[in-house]
This record gives structure tokens, C-alpha cells and sequence, in this order.
């Protein structure tokens, strides 16, 4: 954060405040802010210094004379770097061959070991403080003193290392002591060596071919002296247990290979060989900015059932993202355990690993003898089962849960016990999903930022956990791999092979997503009015007769729509529409008024030629599909006399079909049914039990959120754990609950409660929004409609009665009695 302007925000709570202050530590005030209800403020003192520890509060003043200050405090990055990217010589160290299971060789070979380096250094007086910052290319784990380093999983995370390398820094002060002390660090191939994605002419390797590591230990003395110890020639490197970790493959621990102690002092290191310094670059180095992944929950097995005679399959209950931890006996030395994760079982009530492709997600123990604890460190799986080979009668098996550590800021609960678990099912696939970046899904040879995923379940996600520093992150990684002419892509980070130019309705999230975050959370920041507006002109280049026909990448069209195709020009078009739309009204918030003067003339201009093209003058759209009156309907893409009659069209096609809407169209169906007076048919969808809806898959066992909707189809393309449709979580909130936004509004500002019952008996939600609480509970009771609201402080809120009546309420506490509309 050296030499730039953090951004400094709280939550309120309590009475509406009438004066708002920030002060940062003596050296800079705000002065009463001009909207004493603000929620956060750019700091404007002067420049913040490298590598400083600084103070800061927020002191509010109610109408009553009372004050409260709330304090925390930020520090701020070193502006340089003095160490050296290191590594283990590849070339000196001995490749492994995967175990092989029976007759059956996996598809992969001379994997690396796992490096271990460790550099001791003297201490002659104690620290009065210790920073560690540290990366890898690849992945790293720290230890000072045989302690461990934070708490961070698969750390750094994953960006397109060519453009940018995210570090983590340590507060190790009480890890240290005079004497002897040792920073041990153990690398692992992770996103940057190891198999990503599923391209099979470039599996692996996509950033370099073995893993480093760049580290600075720095140290401050009670007399005010200062000590780096940092990455160089140093250090010392050996192979460890660990004999190869993949994030697809799994990880292979041979425990006779282990060094015991080799992370504390007086450990004699002269038989390790020098590390190899690999570069000296420090430019593409960034402090992360989000939420590293953390091990947040533990699961243990609800049930274990022998298959052999030495292999049971434990059943977590759950589907998750994550790895399993396991107790192992004493046992003979050489002893082989082998763990294989599977998020079904065949007919044999084995693990069904059809739909992993490439990924074997096989985990594997050579004991050395005693009892032990296993957990891999470096790869994790997507799973419900694993069965264990090797072991007489598992004891303490657990699934340990990862993702990343996105603060949960929603609640939702109401009278249909299936709809709670579709609820949960929501949840789970955004915990097993958020890893680093936004992935489509955990288990297979994918787990890619896909672009459309990501932008139709963001406004679920908003709702379920506080994901801005998140979303901020893989942002990043989405202009990154933004090409010179202004092309968004695919995916992000962006890896060789996989459909590198952006489709409709995919691409178009560069815009879509910073647009819902900025309403969401208030932060002008999202807006990179530059990316958005480039990716808008690329696509109006290549199509100046304003209908998107051309550059379309692979467009993908309504992926996995299970009725009647939309018509691929109509799709293409409603998106360059509204990320027209969007890019102007980004410039506009950010006072740009000519480029959203040009950017709104070209979205009227792309409205004039949709509807010229697209809509009969019966009032029909092209292709007659859910979807394109989905899109029309929620763009604003009709004539005033045509939206009634799209609106009664689409109600026709739902009620003759059910949903027929694929990952595009599907976030949108029941929020535009409730926008045209069809809560009642949204409702019905809602409960539907027979496929495709959600409840069928919560009838049929779904622990998470299917990527088809009847989860049948082809193996290959067929995960259990894959969150598009799950984009319904928004409507829980915003429609069944009834939270939702004023146009115009920016971080709930101004609140619209407008709550949809249908033949739900009662239902609650409250959201931890960036303002503050908000809650709604409603409930049928003695013959009326019983509602509870909670607005925050400096917010509005226009309340919707079942009646048709409409009550106008400040912050606080609220509650009303009134009979339904007949």
C-alpha cells in the first residue's frame, strides 16, 4: 500500500449518525464528512511510509449528542525487494513415477518431490517485530522454528503469473528467540508447474516448469535496528516425504523418505545440497489483496463401509472441496495407503471417478512404521466419498472443508424444508467453488475462472458471503488476460488452450461483474471504465451494423439449455446491449461525461437494432425462447408496447415447459417472472419436484448444486458441484425474502422490501450488507401477514405490503400486521 490511498470503510449500527469523522493516527483527519452516514472514506494526509503500522477510527455522532468511535488499524507494503527467486537444482533431483494401482499405470510421470529449503540464521538480541513476506511460483508452505507461518492453504493463490505474483506477509514476531533460528519452507508445483485445466496438448507447465520461492524475514531490534534475512545462495535444499503433489493428480507421501526436525534448529543440513538462484525480478510482485484459502471446517465421516479386505469407502455427507485427514495406526514399514476421492459410487459402491477426465484425485501414504497423522498440504479434491485402501479398519477420518475465507454475511430459512437445503446446496457450491479464483467446478481436469459462471451467480454470492476483496482479486486476473484490441476472455486466469477468445454473455462479465459489485458494496474502484469501455468498442469494430454476429469466440450460446436454442445472434446482441449500458452509466459514476455520452448513443443505437431485427411486430422475439425473453425483458430491450406482451409470452412458455433456461438465462427466471406480476409462477418453479428444477435434484440426494439439471449426460462434462444454477439463491433473498434495492440505490441506501410469499407459510433472511444489518421475517399467522424489517442506519426502505399498500420507514426496527390481496 506504500505511496497509494487505502481505502478506508466500516458498518453501522445504532441510530442514524448526524457527524462522521476518520482520523488516521495523528496524522490526518477527514473533517465531518459532507454524508455523515458514509461508509467509507479514501484516505487524503499525507504520503503513508514503506512498511508501517498506522492507527485509524471512525467516530460518529448521534442526533442525541452521544458519540462512538470505532478503531482498527492497516499496514502498509515495503516499497522493495532485495531477495533472490531460489529453487531446488531440477536437475539434480530424481523424478517420480506415480504409484500404480493393479495393472493400471496413470497417465502422468516424472513428477518432481516437493523441495524442502531451509536457511539458519543467529539471533544475538531478542525482535521487538518479524514480518515474513514470501512467495512462490508455485505453492509454498513456511515454518520459523518448526511453527507454522499464518494459516493460508495453497498460498500464494492463483494469478496469470506472468503478469502478476501475489505475496502474503507473516507476523512471526513470537516465533523468533535469540539463538539459533531456522525459516523453513517446503514448495509444491501448484497452478504454476503442475496439470491445470484439460487441454491434453498442454496439461501442465503453463508458467514455468519447476516451483521457487522468494522470501524476506524482516526484523526490528529494541534499539531500533533493522535485519533482513531473505531468499539466496544461502539456503539449503533436500527432497522430503513428499514425493509429488498435483493439484489434479494428488499427492504421494512416502514417510521413510522424512527428515525429521529439519525445520528446527541444530538440525545438521551439510549433506543438503545449495539451492540455484533463478532470477532477481521483483517487478510482477503485488501484496494479495483478497482472502487467502484457509481450512474452515472439519466433516467426519458419517459412514464407513468395507468394499475389501482392507478398503472402505467413507461417506462425509456432504460433497465439499477439500482433502480428507486420517489417523494411520502403526503399521509395517513400507505399508501403502491410498486414499481415491470420488463424488459418487457405482453399482459396487465404489468411488464412480468417470467424471474426474484426467484428474485422478488419488492420494497416497507409505508409512514408516509408527502412528500418524496424514493430510496432504498441496492439492485438494472435490468429493463426497473416498475410499481407503491399505488399512484394516479406519479410525478418525475426517474431511477437512477448503475454500476461500470469504466473511458469511447471509441467512435464509423458510417453511419448505427442500427449499432450505437447495439453500445449503447453494452454499456449498460457492464454498467448493471459491478457491483462489471463482472455478466452475472442483473435481475434474477443469476448475477454470469460466467468465459466465461466474457473472450469472454473483449476486447469489453477494448475499451468501462478503466477497468484495475476492472479486477484486480475480477482476485482476480478468483485465490481465484482456487482450491489445480489448477482447475479454474465457476464463481467468487465462491458461493456453482453452477457448482464449471471449463468447457472449462469457466475455461480457468484465463489465457485468464490476457493475453489481460497485451497487453492491459502494466502491467506485470496481470500475475500470477503460477495460469495460475497450471490450464494448472491440465488439462494435468488428459488428458496426450493431448486430454481434462476428468475433464471437466460441460462443457458447444458453450452455446446457435443455429446450429450443435461442437464436446466437439475438444472445450475442442483448449482451453487447447492456455492456453498452453498463460502460456508460461506469462512466458517468466516475465523471467521465463524454464517454457516457458516446457509450449511451451506441446502447440506444444497439436497442434500435435489436428490436429492428429481433422483435416481429406481433411482438414475438426471434427463436420464440425463454431465454430471449428473459434477455429482452431484463435489458430493456422491447418497445413499452411490447414488454406486456413478452412478459405474458414467456409466462405461456414456463407454464407449457418449466424452465428450458441454460447457465444465461437461468439467474434471470424468476426474478423477471416477480418483476411482471408472476411471483405466483416463480413460486411454482421454486417448488417443482420433477426435473429440470432444483428440487429434483434435492429429492435425488444433491448435497450441492448440479451443472446439469437432471445430472444425467455424458461422464466427461458431468460434475456434481457446479454453481450456475444456483443463481435462484438471489431470488430467495431478494424475491422470497423480499431485500432488494431501489433503482439507483448504491449499497442499500435505499432499501425496496417487497417480500413474495407464494404458499410459503414464513421465511426469513438478513444480510450483513456493507451499510449495515438488514433483515426481513414474515409469517401467516391467525389470518394475516406478520412483517419484520430492519433497515440500517443512514438507509431508506420502501415497504411493499401483501395488501398493495406501501409504507415509507427510516433505520431501525420495524413491524407490520395487514391482511393479503385477494
Amino acid at each position: 500500500m506504500a505511496g497509494s490511498a487505502p481505502r478506508l470503510s466500516w458498518r453501522l449500527a445504532g441510530a442514524d449518525p448526524v457527524s462522521c469523522v476518520v482520523e488516521v493516527d495523528g496524522l490526518w483527519s477527514s473533517g465531518e464528512l459532507a454524508d455523515p452516514a458514509e461508509i467509507a472514506v479514501r484516505y487524503a494526509g499525507p504520503p503513508l511510509s514503506p512498511g508501517a503500522r498506522y492507527d485509524w477510527r471512525v467516530t460518529l455522532r448521534a442526533a442525541d449528542g452521544t458519540t462512538s468511535t470505532a478503531r482498527s488499524w492497516f499496514e502498509t507494503a515495503r516499497d522493495r525487494w532485495t531477495a533472490a527467486w531460489i529453487a531446488a537444482d531440477p536437475d539434480a533431483v530424481e523424478h517420480v513415477d506415480p504409484p500404480t494401482e493393479g495393472e493400471r499405470a496413470l497417465p502422468h510421470h516424472g513428477l518432481l518431490p516437493s523441495p524442502q529449503l531451509r536457511r539458519a540464521f543467529t539471533l544475538d538480541a531478542p525482535v521487538t517485530a518479524a514480518r515474513l513476506r514470501i512467495s512462490a511460483r508455485g505453492l509454498y508452505e513456511a515454518a520459523v522454528n518448526g511453527t507454522r507461518a499464518g494459516d493460508a492453504q495453497l498460498a500464494p493463490g492463483w494469478t496469470d503469473y506472468h503478469r502478476r505474483v501475489h505475496y502474503q506477509t507473516y507476523d512471526v514476531t513470537t516465533q523468533l528467540a535469540p539463538g539459533e533460528n531456522v525459516l523453513a519452507v517446503t514448495l509444491a508445483d501448484g497452478w504454476w508447474s503442475g496439470f491445470t485445466g484439460f487441454d491434453p496438448r498442454r496439461p501442465g507447465f503453463h508458467y514455468g516448469r519447476f516451483p521457487e520461492l522468494i522470501a524476506e524475514l524482516h526484523l526490528t531490534f529494541a534499539d531500533g535496528t533493522t535485519r533482513v534475512v531473505g531468499t539466496d545462495t544461502a539456503w539449503r535444499t533436500a527432497p522430503g516425504h513428499v514425493r509429488y503433489a498435483d493439484l489434479l493428480k494428488g499427492e504421494f507421501h512416502d514417510l521413510r523418505a522424512a527428515t525429521p526436525g529439519w525445520e528446527l534448529p541444530g538440525f545438521d543440513d551439510t549433506g543438503w545440497r545449495p539451492v540455484v538462484v533463478t532470477g532477481r525480478d521483483h517487478d510482477l510482485l503485488v501484496p494479495a489483496p483478497d482472502e487467502p484459502i484457509r481450512a474452515l471446517t472439519r466433516l467426519p465421516a458419517v459412514t464407513l463401509t468395507r468394499t475389501g479386505p482392507d478398503s472402505h469407502v467413507a461417506d462425509f455427507g456432504q460433497n465439499l472441496a477439500g482433502r480428507v485427514r486420517l489417523t494411520l495406526p502403526e503399521l509395517p514399514p513400507g505399508t501403502r495407503v491410498t486414499l481415491r476421492h470420488a463424488e459418487t459410487l457405482d453399482e459396487q459402491g465404489r468411488p464412480d471417478t468417470a467424471n474426474l477426465r484426467t484428474a485422478d484425485a488419488t492420494d497416497t501414504i507409505v508409512s514408516a512404521g509408527p502412528a500418524t497423522v496424514f493430510e496432504p498440504a498441496f492439492t485438494y479434491h472435490g468429493f463426497r466419498y473416498a475410499e481407503i485402501t491399505g488399512l484394516e479398519r479406519p479410525a478418525d477420518v475426517e474431511a477437512v472443508v477448503l475454500h476461500s475465507d470469504t466473511p458469511w454475511t447471509g441467512t435464509f430459512a423458510c417453511s419448505d424444508p427442500e427449499v432450505e437445503q437447495l439453500r445449503r446446496n447453494i452454499e456449498w457450491g460457492q464454498r467448493g467453488n471459491f478457491v483462489s479464483v471463482p472455478t466452475d467446478c472442483p473435481q475434474r481436469d477443469e476448475r477454470l475462472g469460466w467468465l459466465a459462471d461466474a457473472q450469472v451467480f454473483l449476486p447469489t454470492a453477494c448475499f451468501n458471503a462478503d466477497v468484495a476483496a475476492f472479486f477484486a482479486k480475480w477482476l485482476d486476473d480478468v483485465r490481465d488476460a484482456q487482450t491489445a484490441e480489448g477482447g475479454f476472455p474465457n476464463v481467468a486466469p487465462r491458461i493456453s488452450g482453452v477457448a482464449e477468445e471471449g463468447a457472449p454473455g462469457w466475455a461480457d462479465a468484465g463489465v457485468i461483474i464490476p457493475w453489481h459489485l460497485y451497487e453492491t458494496y459502494g466502491d467506485a474502484g470496481f470500475l475500470d471504465v477503460d477495460s469495460m469501455a475497450a471490450w464494448v468498442d472491440f465488439v462494435h469494430r468488428h459488428n458496426p451494423d450493431l448486430i454481434w454476429r462476428f468475433r464471437t469466440g466460441p460462443h457458447f450460446a444458453d450452455w446446457l439449455a435443455p429446450g429450443p436454442a435461442t437464436p446466437r445472434e439475438l444472445l450475442a446482441t442483448a449482451f453487447f446491449h447492456r455492456s453498452a449500458d453498463l460502460t456508460a452509466r461506469a462512466a458517468l459514476v466516475h465523471g467521465r461525461t463524454g464517454d457516457a455520452e458516446r457509450l449511451r448513443a451506441l446502447a440506444d443505437d444497439i436497442r434500435t437494432a435489436f428490436i429492428k431485427t429481433f422483435v416481429s411486430a406481433s411482438g414475438r422475439l426471434a427463436g420464440d425462447t425463454q431465454t430471449g425473453y428473459l434477455l429482452a425483458l431484463a435489458f430493456g430491450l422491447l418497445p413499452g408496447s411490447g414488454v406486456a406482451l413478452a412478459a405474458r409470452r414467456l409466462a405461456e412458455l414456463v407454464e407449457e415447459h418449466g424452465p428450458q433456461t441454460g447457465f444465461i438465462g437461468v439467474s434471470l427466471l424468476c426474478p423477471v417472472l416477480s418483476e411482471h406480476g408472476r411471483a405466483d409462477l416463480a413460486h411454482t418453479l421454486l417448488r417443482c419436484t420433477t426435473p429440470p428444477s432444483w428440487l429434483y435434484q434435492v429429492r435425488n440426494g444433491a448435497t450441492t448444486i448440479w451443472e446439469r439439471w437432471d445430472g444425467r449426460g455424458a461422464p466427461s462434462m458431468n460434475s456434481f458441484n457446479h454453481y450456475a444454477f444456483g443463481s435462484i439463491g438471489a431470488w430467495l433473498y431478494g424475491g422470497v425474502a423480499g431485500i432488494g434495492q431501489a433503482p439507483g440505490s448504491v449499497a442499500y441506501r435505499e432499501l425496496v422490501i417487497r417480500p413474495l410469499p407464494g404458499d410459503l407459510t414464513w421465511a426469513r433472511a438478513a444480510y450483513e450488507s456493507a451499510r449495515g444489518r438488514i433483515a426481513v421475517s414474515w409469517e401467516r399467522r391467525d389470518g394475516a401477514f406478520h412483517l419484520a424489517v430492519t433497515v440500517p442506519p443512514g438507509a431508506t426502505a420502501t415497504v411493499h405490503l401483501p395488501d398493495g399498500q406501501t409504507r415509507q420507514v427510516s433505520s431501525g426496527d420495524h413491524h407490520f400486521s395487514t391482511t393479503e390481496e385477494s
